[in-house]
């Protein structure tokens, strides 16, 4: 008799999306949204919709796809072998890029906690060296540091509920008026200069797909646990921002590192601020942690069947890709100097438009192949028509954010993805030997 396997239900699954979402990516918005003013409020209201129409094909990706690797696989229905590494290859650039502007947060809280002034290289060797030693803690594996981040994350959660729930007892409209749109844009300007840091804390939407196994019902219930957790993060997320923006002046909101703390520090006392500000640092810690190796595995796994460079593939006896590790760490280092600012926020702007604009790469190519995933899945035109639609308004959405990122992340962006291309012609002539092979009958083939 088999064992029987509980599976989740549709409201666990949905908590569990929302939870997913809610990381350090918020840390740092509250302050760079009062750069643009309380009208950032319409940023959230198409970031939201955009993210929804993102999450919903996406989950339908996730339904009918058939091949491993998560975007990778989706991508290689329309675009072949080449597609399934440029998928892999920008998402992984985009990760490691990201986890820079995670710890450019962490140095951010921490000169705030601790009342020290960095100057703009300051700021870049703190960061450097925050890179390298949670590079340096994942050598032994990922057994301790994944426990550590699944309990440090609560640092970022709890204040975020704490003040999307408890922050309107100390909510002062007149403020949140003030603030409305302080340098008097353009409507169309102010929603587009807030809406790539929107997405950023919406970046990961795609991996609440991956519990397609675990849940009752799939077909019918991950795309509503997807598309309920992704309303439930946009809730917490438009809260929050906009009812700190309530409580804390802009011009002192706009100006911070620590904007949760300098908003705790308001609503309770300094002491307060300065807990909210460790738990934070602490939760940032433990993200990159988690994530320094999480980046070496995805760059392991694409290695692993031939798609990046063999070197990325190598591990130690605990299974740990250490030579991945410090070359990725290597290339996050000299990312850090060649960004310094003189702002930190700046600096963040420069990272986090950059993790958007490569990470949107695999999403365009994704919701352009789900047209034939759901063909090579036998779905009706009929009862497709309405995914490819909402497939459509979300490349439609992916676009505009791109557009928004600026010409300085879409270059820089445009010219990281092109170095794709060379790579893969690097490491393309392993698949022309298979397939001469295959042709040939004298590859290997299972009996």
């Amino acid at each position: 008799m088999g064992t029987i396997v509980k599976k989740m239900s549709v409201v666990q699954l949905t908590v569990l999306t929302a939870i997913n979402m809610l990381g350090s990516g918020i840390v740092l918005l509250p302050s760079k949204l009062a750069q643009v003013g309380t009208i950032s409020i319409f940023s959230w209201i198409v970031t939201a919709l955009g993210s929804l129409a993102l999450a919903y094909a996406f989950a339908k990706c996730g339904r009918f796809s058939r091949k491993p690797g998560g975007m990778g696989g989706y991508a290689e229905y329309a675009f072949g072998r080449s597609g399934n590494f440029m998928s892999n290859y920008t998402y992984g650039v985009s990760l490691l890029i990201a986890n820079v502007a995670i710890a450019i947060t962490a140095v951010g809280y921490a000169t705030e906690l601790f009342h020290v002034t960095l100057t703009p290289i300051g700021v870049a060797v703190a960061t450097v060296v925050l890179l390298w030693l949670t590079t340096i803690a994942n050598f032994g594996g990922p057994h301790i540091t994944g426990q550590i981040g699944n309990v440090t994350i609560m640092g970022v959660i709890i204040p975020v509920l704490g003040v999307s729930i408890l922050g309107w007892f100390w909510f002062d409209s007149s403020l949140y008026v003030a603030a409305w749109n302080p340098h008097d844009m353009p409507i169309f300007h102010a929603v587009g200069a807030s809406i790539s840091i929107t997405l950023w804390a919406f970046l990961g939407l795609e991996s609440a797909c991956a519990n397609t196994d675990a849940v009752e019902n799939p077909e019918r219930n991950v795309p509503i646990a997807v598309l309920g957790g992704t309303i439930g993060a946009a809730v917490i997320y438009i809260a929050s921002t906009n009812v700190i923006a309530g409580i804390v002046p802009n011009m002192d909101l706009a100006a911070s590192t620590a904007p949760f703390g300098l908003a705790f520090a308001t609503m309770f006392t300094p002491l307060i601020g300065n807990i909210v500000m460790g738990l934070m640092i602490i939760a940032c810690i433990g993200s990159l942690l988690g994530w320094q190796f999480t980046i070496a595995q995805v760059f392991k796994s694409s290695a692993d069947v031939g798609y990046f460079l063999k070197l990325f593939a190598k591990t130690t006896k605990s299974g740990t890709p250490i030579v991945g590790m410090l070359v990725l760490v290597v290339c996050q280092s000299v990312l850090t100097l060649m960004t310094i600012s003189p702002d930190l926020s700046k600096q963040f702007d420069m990272i986090v438009n950059l993790a958007v604009v490569t990470n949107l790469v695999p999403y365009l190519m994704s919701m352009a192949a789900l047209m034939t995933i759901q063909k090579a899945a036998g779905v009706t035109p009929r009862k497709a028509m309405l995914t490819n639609g909402i497939a459509y308004i979300a490349a439609a959405y992916s676009y505009y954010a791109l557009y928004s990122s600026g010409a300085d992340a879409m270059m820089l962006g445009g010219i990281v993805t092109m170095l794709g291309w060379t790579l893969y012609g690097t490491v393309s002539r392993r698949f022309m030997t298979v397939d001469t092979q295959v042709v040939e009958g004298t590859w290997p083939q299972k009996v």
